[in-house]
């Protein structure tokens, strides 16, 4: 009951092997391929991937049921003291005239306005809208041409791996349109989580928007345009989960690579070395 009886790996004695050329090339190309696939498992190893999922939740629900808003638009033509934004919701905020963590900064030596802002909404479907509302005094015919540099919702996220519609609107150009129009744009807003390789989760928000543009009458004449940003909330919430392959799969692969190569060029190498043999035997014969 020797322990030499439980050796699976029977050994083979030199003087019983014969080397061949062909084999020694497809040893070599097997290490090689065997290196080559070992390194791009490494490589995926090392790498982090994104994992994407959806449910139906509030993510975050330590919000208080705000979501924050950055808005960036310039208005080349409307004075700065005649732009303001309002707020609206289902929830019975009615705001005119929101000022604060607001900047309007004059463009065109004071003749147009760039209105950046920073502000929170409720997680419930609503407006908000820059207009001249909240102006002392309302102009006959306010020029609601613009550019909207940028409109995101929640935390910002700087991954490249991720791809969204975390700021559609940006670069939108509305320059060319009618002055008094007023612009509609229709936002579905889906929410969003990011969680890192740490566990810490940041909270965003992608959007979808459709857009009109529209000169608006009532019994009492033409409506002083505005711009208009009517917003839902999608209950699917898409997460973002950063994560590494784990060390069992990661052995798990190597070893298939190896064995799986191994096997392989050994069946070729058989078959190519007897082949060989089978053609000289031939030769062998025609020769007699």
């Amino acid at each position: 009951f020797s322990s030499f009886r439980f050796d699976i790996y029977r050994k083979v004695p030199k003087d019983l092997t014969q080397p061949t050329y062909t084999g020694a090339i497809i040893s070599v190309c097997c290490c090689l391929f065997i290196l080559f696939l070992f390194l791009s498992e490494l490589t995926g190893f090392i790498a982090t991937e994104i994992v994407n999922e959806l449910y139906v939740d509030d993510p975050d629900k330590d919000s208080g049921g705000k979501i924050e808003v950055n808005l960036n638009i310039s208005l080349p033509n409307l004075h700065c003291e005649l732009v303001g934004l309002d707020i609206q919701d289902e929830m019975g905020r009615h705001e005119v005239g929101h000022i604060d963590n607001s900047m309007k900064i004059p463009l065109n030596n004071g003749e147009g306005c760039r209105f950046e802002g920073h502000f929170s909404i409720n997680k419930v479907p609503g407006n908000f809208h820059v207009s001249t509302h909240s102006a002392t005094a309302q102009p006959q015919n306010p020029d609601m041409t613009h550019v909207i540099h940028k409109l995101s919702f929640g935390d910002k996220l700087q991954v490249h791996n991720v791809h969204g519609a975390f700021n559609a609107l940006e670069g939108a150009d509305k320059l060319s349109s009618n002055p008094l129009a007023s612009h509609d744009y229709i936002l579905k807003i889906v929410p969003t989580v990011y969680e890192d390789m740490s566990g810490k989760q940041r909270y965003s928000y992608q959007y979808t928007v459709a857009n009109k543009e529209y000169v608006a009458y009532s019994h009492t004449g033409r409506i002083i345009p505005a711009i208009w940003f009517r917003y839902d909330l999608s209950p699917i919430t898409v997460k973002y989960t950063e994560r590494r392959q784990p060390l069992y799969r990661f052995i798990t692969s190597i070893c298939a690579i190896i064995g799986g190569t191994f096997t392989v060029a050994g069946i070729l190498d058989s078959c190519i070395f007897t082949a060989s043999e089978a053609w000289k035997k031939i030769q062998l014969g025609k020769m007699q």
